[in-house]
């Protein structure tokens, strides 16, 4: 070998290893940075004819595992999914209360319950009848603001859908811009490594809202799939459409066109069933809460208040009222009809003929609804029998509930334990897919940068820098006495 080709054989050398030291550097700073895919150096040996002449760097490769990217995505799919339903569920249960606490719908009833034997012992205490009704009022407020609850829950789910899928249009349009990069600088042979990581990062997002599917194409850019067949990105990105609704009530619904429905590039998409593209994920669960289970939450709280308002509004329960005429409970201060249920709970209200602060009179819960005017003080007929109306047995006429005839403090337990299991069962699912998002996320970084091979490989690099130096060194020598001859 000549001593030029010594010399450009040892140049060839330290130029590949200041190239793999760069990378190496750039995977141990990079080991933790969400969407990195290490990088390693292609080289190969270079020949002028039959001779060697060093290496010669051919490009860099980023190393990723697809498949356990896209099992980590669908894991992170599942958990979003999951998260928002548990905290729906717990946000009602919450806001039910457990029976010890004061302020649950259990808690109330048995003030109630209280108040009613109370004014029976002591009929003519104004203090005992005044107590009764605002125990009354109390439980009626309880059932107002679990309804009222439920309804911003679902006004939230929809402002959150609005948000997601202007999330979703916004990472989608990134990504195909990105895959023009990379097709671009991929065609010319640049190293697009920065580029792909951006782009996972971006198909990351994307993953958290709709779980996905990612398809390599031989330009270097990627299609992007929903696992339910739904397009989202195939050269050009999908358009998804969504309209928010300021403020939604409870006969609000999908089905009778009072919310908006989802639209991908322009045509109506199902949002639940097996139909649906965007099946699994956040923006599912926020669709499942908006029109599935806050819509069966309230349908279940309108039974419980429709309960309590019928057990009240028995026309043999007191002789005073006209028949027909609205009971200790209303809708709205009117008789309920059974044809208007839906948002009943919000409309519940004690009624205003025993409440002074309404232009009534305390002594109509002892003597009567429809009395004109004061009973005898010691009467306690009617308190006695409002207090058996609301621990009375009976059968509740909607809400699915099991059946079987059961008092109010029971239908509330019933709904109390119903909404508990909802929980217990959405948070079971949450923690599963947490654990299972947990171990793909620790698979994923195992196989990402090795912060000690990547240091023993940048010993292997200081010694190949050091040899090919030496070589350089020894040629200068060389030189310098061929000079001198």
């Amino acid at each position: 070998m000549t001593i030029g080709a010594t010399l450009a054989s040892a140049l060839s050398g330290l130029t590949a290893a200041s190239k793999r030291a760069e990378l190496v550097s750039s995977n141990i700073a990079n080991a933790s940075t969400p969407g990195y895919g290490r990088r390693e150096l292609q080289v190969r040996a270079r020949t002028v004819g039959t001779s060697g002449q060093g290496v010669q760097i051919v490009g860099v490769n980023r190393t990723a595992n697809p498949a356990l990217i896209s099992d980590r995505r669908l894991a992170q799919s599942a958990q979003g999914e999951a998260d928002t339903k548990s905290a729906f569920y717990q946000r009602i249960e919450t806001l039910m209360g457990t029976p010890d606490l004061p302020y649950s719908v259990n808690g109330r009833v048995a003030a109630f319950d209280s108040a009613l034997t109370e004014a029976v012992s002591h009929p003519e205490a104004g203090p005992r009848l005044n107590a009764a009704v605002d125990a009354a009022k109390g439980v009626a407020n309880s059932i107002m603001a679990i309804g009222k609850d439920i309804q911003a829950a679902r006004t939230a789910a929809d402002t959150e859908i609005a948000s997601q899928v202007k999330q979703l249009n916004s990472a989608l349009e990134k990504a195909s811009k990105l895959n023009v990069q990379i097709r671009k600088g991929f065609g010319i042979g640049q190293d697009t490594g920065a580029l792909e990581d951006q782009r996972q990062q971006v198909i990351d997002q994307i993953a958290k809202i709709v779980p996905l599917r990612e398809i390599p194409q031989s330009d270097g850019s990627v299609s992007l799939y929903t696992t339910m067949g739904g397009v989202l990105m195939d050269g050009i990105p999908s358009v998804f459409g969504f309209s928010r609704t300021s403020a939604i009530s409870p006969a609000m619904t999908l089905q009778s066109g009072g919310l908006s429905g989802l639209t991908l590039n322009g045509v109506a998409t199902p949002t639940s069933g097996q139909s649906s593209v965007i099946l699994g994920g956040s923006l599912a669960g926020n669709f499942a809460v908006r029109d599935d289970l806050a819509v069966t939450a309230q349908i279940q709280i309108d039974a419980v208040a429709r309960d309590l308002v019928e057990r009240f509004q028995d026309n043999a329960l007191d002789a005073t009222r006209a028949p027909g005429a609205a009971g200790l409970f209303t809708d709205s201060g009117t008789a309920f009809d059974p044809l208007n249920e839906t948002g009943l709970a919000q409309r519940l209200k004690v009624n205003r003929s025993v409440d002074p602060a309404q232009g009534g009179a305390l002594w109509r819960i002892r003597d009567g609804l429809g009395a004109a005017t004061p009973g005898s003080v010691g009467n306690t007929a009617l308190l006695t029998d409002l207090r058996a109306a609301l621990t009375s047995e009976r059968a509740p006429a909607s809400g699915g509930f099991m059946a079987g005839a059961r008092s109010f403090s029971a239908l509330a337990s019933d709904l109390l334990s119903t909404t508990a299991s909802n929980k217990l069962s959405a948070q079971g699912e949450a923690t599963y897919a947490a654990a299972r998002l947990d171990t793909f996320t620790s698979m994923e970084a195992q196989g990402g940068v090795d912060t000690d091979q990547e240091m023993q490989d940048l010993l292997q690099i200081e010694q190949s820098y050091a040899a090919n130096a030496k070589v350089i060194k020894t040629v200068d020598d060389m030189i310098k006495i061929l000079m001198d001859m």
